[in-house]
């Protein structure tokens, strides 16, 4: 019997030392939240205090998937860094406003409106050669 396919891809779009683009698609919920938390704990680790969510292909987020992205939010606060969600659809929007949460992300309708929020220094170059968007997981391009 063979695994079960992801129904949450994470890719890498592009990095600086301290920032990481990253695009989510699929469903955030009870069945991803450790590979969500693993993946993008992975990434703080490595120093990345700013994280910027490409949520646009985000098709499902629960409040499983919600506790997700506090839990992210909380981390990087505490990193004096921030996670900035780029492209919210209406349901991921209305989550956010049914539950309370949207005084606590920083939205932006893009990834370039939220890349320029942050020091030149920190930015990662935007947008990315097309050939780095590759895979699932996240391996935070060369």
């Amino acid at each position: 019997m063979g695994t079960p396919p992801r129904r949450l891809t994470i890719v890498g779009l592009a990095h600086s030392d301290v920032c990481a683009v990253i695009r989510l698609s699929g469903e955030l919920d009870q069945a991803s939240e450790k590979f969500f938390m693993d993946t993008l704990g992975g990434l703080v680790d490595a120093g990345h205090r700013h994280i910027i969510l490409d949520v646009t292909a985000l098709t499902f987020c629960d409040s499983r998937g919600l506790n997700c992205l506090l839990a992210l939010h909380w981390l990087l606060r505490r990193r004096t860094g921030a996670l900035m969600l780029a492209g919210v659809g209406r349901r991921l929007g209305m989550l956010l406003e049914n539950s309370g949460s949207t005084s606590l992300f920083t939205v932006h309708t893009s990834v370039g409106q939220a890349l320029r929020s942050l020091p030149e220094p920190a930015r990662p170059h935007w947008p990315p050669p097309a050939e780095r968007s590759t895979g699932e997981g996240v391996s935070p391009p060369a």
